[in-house]
C-alpha cells in the first residue's frame, strides 16, 4: 500500500471510532469527546468533510442511510492506514523521547 499523507488529531480520531465499529456522526463525535476528555472538538461540517474524504479515499464506506443518519464502516484500506499511522505516531513519540533524553544528558 502506498503511503497515505499523514492524518491530523482529527481524522485520525474519526478513523480510531470506526476501527472500533461501524458507526454514525453523532456516535463518533460523542467517542471522540469520551476519549480525548473533550480536548479534541468535532463539529458537524468538520466531521463529515472528514467522512467524505475517507470515503472519497476508500478508507470508510457508507453501509446504512435511515433519514438523516447514515452509517459508517472502515475498510481494509482504512485499516492499514490508521495501522501506518499509529507505527508513525511511535516513531514520533521514540524520536521526541530520544532528544528528551540527550536534552537531558547535557543539562
Amino acid at each position: 500500500m502506498e503511503n497515505y499523507p499523514a492524518l491530523t488529531e482529527s481524522t485520525f480520531y474519526v478513523l480510531m471510532a470506526l476501527y472500533e465499529k461501524d458507526t454514525f456522526g453523532t456516535e463518533i463525535v460523542e467517542y471522540i469527546n469520551n476519549v480525548s476528555n473533550n480536548r479534541v472538538p468535532m463539529g458537524p461540517g468538520t466531521l463529515y468533510t472528514i467522512l467524505s474524504k475517507f470515503e472519497t479515499d476508500g478508507l470508510i464506506k457508507e453501509t446504512a442511510v435511515e433519514g438523516r443518519k447514515r452509517t459508517y464502516t472502515i475498510t481494509d484500506r482504512g485499516r492499514e492506514v490508521f495501522t501506518q499511522e499509529i507505527k508513525r505516531l511511535n516513531e514520533v513519540l521514540k524520536t521526541a523521547q530520544e532528544a528528551k533524553g540527550r536534552y537531558h544528558e547535557t543539562n
